[in-house]
């Protein structure tokens, strides 16, 4: 056990400096995920065709391994942020998209007629009715997708990508060596940490963001 802390202790500023990069580039791909989520589902939640659709590809993407698709994806773009830029959106989007469509589709049709009754358009509707009161349900997807891109940015190292993982791959690779099992368990260990943090600032932002007439 003192050799782990020794070995944190030696290494503060590269685990803080990887600790910042690992968080930073969840944070910036969940928005765009997000951003994109939340359009693809305004885009299909009036048919069940579409949407039926996407719930079914949304499923089907989720099964494909993140070490499998980052391993393809080197052979045509080799910079590695890049690389695990466009895998994590990929992925982060998923349960975001899934949950917006569950979300939209989940608002009461009498207030939609209503609103239409007292003469909102349509996109007025959906930016002051159905969209607030399916934020709870959007939310809750970004937290999952949340907590799913803190692993897969770990995997990103793979592919030469920025953060934590590169203390997990680093001791795997010199296994048996001076430092190997420090550098693993710092390194899930710090990420955990990471997405704890992560998931109580997000439930903070729902919170905030979250009408009072319809929090839980």
């Amino acid at each position: 056990m003192g050799s782990f802390f020794t070995f944190v202790q030696e290494n503060w500023a590269v685990i803080s400096a990887n600790g910042w990069q690992h968080l930073w580039l969840v944070i910036q791909v969940l928005v765009i995920a997000t951003v994109i989520g939340v359009l693809v589902a305004v885009l299909v939640y009036r048919s069940n065709t579409a949407s039926g659709t996407v719930n079914a590809l949304s499923a089907v993407g989720l099964t494909i391994p993140s070490f499998a698709m980052l391993g393809v994806l080197t052979g045509f773009i080799p910079n590695g942020v890049l690389l695990s830029v466009l895998a994590l959106v990929f992925y982060g989007m998923l349960p975001i998209m899934r949950n917006a469509v569950v979300g939209l589709q989940g608002v009461d049709q009498t207030l939609i007629e209503s609103a239409k009754g007292m003469g909102m358009s349509r996109f007025t509707t959906l930016r002051r009715l159905e969209i607030p009161l399916a934020w709870p349900v959007i939310m809750t997807g970004v937290r999952v997708s949340g907590q799913m891109l803190m692993g897969i940015a770990a995997i990103a190292a793979y592919v030469q990508g920025p953060g934590l993982g590169n203390f997990i791959f680093s001791g795997i690779s010199r296994t048996g060596g001076a430092n190997a099992t420090e550098s693993v368990v710092l390194g899930t260990v710090a990420i955990i940490l990471l997405a704890i943090v992560l998931d109580l600032a997000l439930t903070l932002v729902k919170r905030v963001t979250t009408s009072k007439g319809i929090r839980v």
